[in-house]
């Protein structure tokens, strides 16, 4: 039996311990954080992980 786009997506998911999230943040925040993505050549989410990490090692 073939699996459905949603099942594929969320098995590879699975394997590479991602989780799909959603927030709503600030227009200026997420101009920041495209910007940021732009000038690096990272991803959206590779930016917002890295500020996250930045910011419990900080604490």
């Amino acid at each position: 039996m073939a699996l459905s786009r949603a099942e594929i997506q969320k098995r590879s998911d699975d394997k590479r311990g991602v989780k799909p999230k959603s927030y709503k943040l600030p227009l200026e925040t997420i101009d920041t954080i495209i910007a940021l993505s732009n000038g690096t050549g990272k991803s959206q989410s590779k930016i917002i992980e890295e500020a996250i990490k930045l910011y419990k090692d900080s604490l």
